[in-house]
């Protein structure tokens, strides 16, 4: 059993990997952008934007862990203080923590994914590029063990996460 955060800035490609390494190991894959997505939806405000989420998502990765399941944590997790809660999660639930952070180390290819699912969506919360370029100046440097993954470069990376998980 393991908590793994996949962190790294929206479409990079960490909700696709996410779901196939949830798939191979297998584990609960729980995204932040879902339940963001869904409290939106329903008109749900907060004082701090996404801090809901995240908490949901944390309550719902404690009853999976709880009940004996490995748990993938897909979100931006672009702050220290997001990737504490994560820490905080694996330390009481006594699982080890792993990071996988997925980049796109393309700007171009990365633009491209960009724009297509923002094309793609009715702008429910989907960043369009200008977003993405902010979210990453806001980007805190991961410190730390974790496993870098590019999207752009690795031809099958779900094997050597998993492997990374295991």
């Amino acid at each position: 059993m393991v908590l793994a955060v996949f962190a790294g800035l929206p479409g990079v490609g960490k909700s696709t990997l996410a779901r196939q390494v949830g798939a191979a190991l297998p584990a609960a894959v729980l995204a932040v952008d879902a339940v963001d997505f869904t409290l939106r939806e329903y008109d749900v405000t907060e004082p701090r934007p996404g801090f809901a989420a995240y908490a949901v998502v944390a309550a719902l990765a404690e009853t999976q862990l709880t009940m004996g399941h490995s748990v993938i944590i897909d979100a931006v997790n672009p702050v220290r203080a997001a990737r504490q809660m994560w820490v905080e999660l694996a330390e009481r639930m006594d699982v080890p923590l792993r990071v996988v952070e997925v980049i796109c180390g393309d700007d171009a290819e990365h633009r491209r994914r960009v724009e297509a699912r923002y094309a793609a969506r009715d702008h429910d919360g989907i960043p369009d590029w200008v977003r993405v370029l902010e979210r990453g100046a806001e980007y805190e440097p991961y410190l730390g063990p974790r496993l870098v993954v590019d999207t752009h470069l690795a031809k099958d990376p779900v094997p050597s996460v998993v492997g990374y998980l295991s």
